[in-house]
């Protein structure tokens, strides 16, 4: 299986010069938990949810959230003072079994997908577990035909 049979090629991006509020909607309101960060089209960083939930924190004396009494603030900070450097990508074209070799050893959750130093995609870790899940059952399937 490859990398491209699992990616996902709807893709939200950030700039280096963004602000983290933008992350924090994206995040939200996209259901995504990994944004790429672009320069002059080229993959420079990744932020991750953990990444923005590292400087929030509730916050006393503020109108409070009326579910849980709390509030979560966005700090008024660029996505340049948070984001992921150095970040390891890899090739649509290669096995799906070393995108998550790759990301247990590294204890990452995604990987941007670049071609020719290209974003094309994104793998999660989430899109690995799918599809463990999917190709287990069909294994458990083979095993119940064979006891008949």
């Amino acid at each position: 299986m490859k990398v491209k049979d699992l990616m996902s090629t709807k893709l939200f991006t950030v700039g280096p010069e963004d602000m983290l509020d933008k992350v924090f909607f994206l995040f939200n309101f996209e259901a995504i938990r990994h944004v790429p960060v672009l320069e002059k089209g080229k993959v420079i960083g990744v932020i991750s949810d953990r990444d923005l939930k590292k400087i929030l924190g509730p916050r006393k004396k503020i109108v409070t959230n009326e579910v849980d009494g709390t509030q979560f603030t966005v700090q008024a900070r660029r996505v340049r003072t948070i984001m992921n450097r150095g970040i390891t990508t890899i090739g649509p074209d290669e096995q799906a079994a070393d995108a998550a070799a790759i990301m247990a050893k590294r204890k990452i959750g995604c990987l941007p997908v670049v071609k020719k130093e290209k974003l094309v995609g994104i793998i999660t870790s989430t899109d690995i577990l799918r599809a463990y899940v999917k190709l287990a059952k069909e294994v458990d399937k083979m095993f119940v035909n064979l006891d008949r």
